[in-house]
């Protein structure tokens, strides 16, 4: 048998060659903060990104250049402020704000030649002002109305990398500041990208000081590895008047972009080495995910699922904690389990044996451990059990050597072997000695 550390790698070069598949002629939007664009790992990042090119994806850059306006204004002597987090942009503030803007494109620009891929940086973006608002008046900062699409996609089929500054232009040729995070929301709605990554400093840490949404849940390090376009709804809502705040600003335009088609919007942080490959190659995943489509969900087994199912449970049957299976026994009994699938690629499975008093049995529960944080157990024990109430069952049962404690936390009971269906006494193997457990479905 392979040792661990080799398994995981075997495993990890499956889902890379699962995804380079997929995503072959997908277009990518990255926003990119200007901390990171700052960062020394920035060179790596682009080395990373330039790669994604060389596989087949297209790839559309979006700089911030906040910190770098930043710079330049206090550097000539220009006043400047923010209200709501949106900068006044000054009739005098205006010129030097589009030096520092072109600035930042520029440096992705130079890397990506630097690695041999060719880019432009191009005028595809039509604005207007931002205006009043609450009697605040923006000056020329400005909100993107549309993209020039048909020139976009041109250069993008003469394998063209676009880097886009954060300036947008009226139909006048008036310059205005635009939030580079907006554009880059609403580049992947108009052209349906299948993503759109915020590459921040920030990273995707909610910290104990924001509302979470009932359903979601932080990782050990206070992150939200994933969340449906309704839960970012949610938290938008129970995080009001944190507007101006960085993650809340992420997760509105991850909200809004996945209401207007993209499929799956990343949040991660850009201070990671090799972030964006570990984010696009992993199921797993490092950074926040708002995703508009079921990007994890119970399924009924299918019968050429047997083979991941088997090797999936065989870790634990050579621990003692499953019952010894063959792959050939499972492709029988597949009508009775459920695989917990993300992206095509099992994590979870679980079965449900029904007996003719109206019991069921929960069995075969088996749980890849790299992702045993997602709670996969969990949901693949409410599913069955849901599925059990639908059938009118009177009640389900488990038999355990190792895992009563977590039954106990999902509800279930102390029984003993005077309690199965008769048929399933006759089959108690004492040479186990397992425990019993029930839970009432009436």
């Amino acid at each position: 048998m392979p040792e661990p550390n080799v398994q995981e790698q075997v495993e990890l070069i499956r889902e890379v060659f699962s995804y380079a598949n997929r995503f072959q002629d997908s277009t990518f939007v990255i926003q990119i903060d200007y901390a990171i664009l700052a960062h020394p790992y920035l060179a790596n990042l682009v080395k990373d990104l330039v790669l994604l090119k060389q596989a087949g994806i297209n790839i559309i850059l979006v700089p911030g250049a906040r910190g770098r306006i930043d710079e330049v204004l206090t550097r000539y002597g220009i006043a400047w402020e923010c209200r709501r987090g949106v900068r006044i942009a000054t009739s005098e503030a205006m010129p030097f704000i589009k030096m520092a803007a072109f600035d930042t494109a520029n440096t992705l620009l130079t890397l990506l030649t630097a690695y041999s891929a060719n880019a432009v940086i191009g005028n595809w973006v039509k604005a207007r002002a931002r205006g009043v608002e609450n009697g605040v008046d923006y000056c020329e900062s400005g909100v993107v109305e549309r993209i020039k699409i048909n020139q976009l996609r041109t250069v993008l089929d003469q394998g063209i990398v676009p880097v886009f500054p954060c300036i947008g232009w009226s139909s006048s040729g008036r310059p205005y500041n635009v939030s580079s995070r907006q554009l880059a929301s609403t580049l992947a709605s108009e052209l349906h990208a299948e993503k759109l990554f915020f590459i921040t400093d920030a990273g995707a840490l909610f910290g104990k000081d924001y509302a979470i949404p009932e359903g979601v849940d932080l990782t050990t390090d206070d992150r939200v590895s994933r969340m449906t376009v309704s839960e970012a709804r949610s938290f938008l809502e129970v995080n009001r008047g944190r507007e101006a705040e960085t993650m809340y600003e992420l997760v509105e335009f991850a909200y809004a972009s996945g209401v207007h088609g993209v499929e799956r919007i990343h949040i991660v942080d850009g201070r990671i080495e090799g972030v964006i490959l570990k984010e696009i190659f992993s199921n797993l995943g490092l950074g926040t995910m708002v995703h508009a489509n079921i990007y994890q969900s119970v399924r009924s087994m299918r019968q050429e699922d047997a083979a991941d199912v088997y090797r999936l449970m065989r870790p634990l049957v050579e621990q003692g904690v499953l019952v010894q299976r063959t792959e050939e026994r499972l492709s029988e009994l597949y009508p009775d389990f459920v695989v917990y699938e993300t992206d095509g690629t099992i994590h979870g499975c679980a079965a449900l044996h029904q007996f003719p008093s109206g019991e069921a049995e929960i069995a075969g529960v088996a749980v890849d451990p790299r992702y045993s944080h997602l709670g996969i157990g969990h949901k693949l024990i409410s599913f069955l059990v849901e599925k059990a109430r639908r059938l009118g069952l009177s009640r389900v049962f488990v038999l355990t050597t190792a895992t009563s404690d977590w039954f106990h936390a999902l509800g279930f009971r102390e029984a003993s072997r005077g309690d199965l269906p008769q048929d399933r006494q006759l089959h108690y193997d004492e040479g186990r000695r397992s425990r019993v457990l029930v839970l009432d479905l009436r």
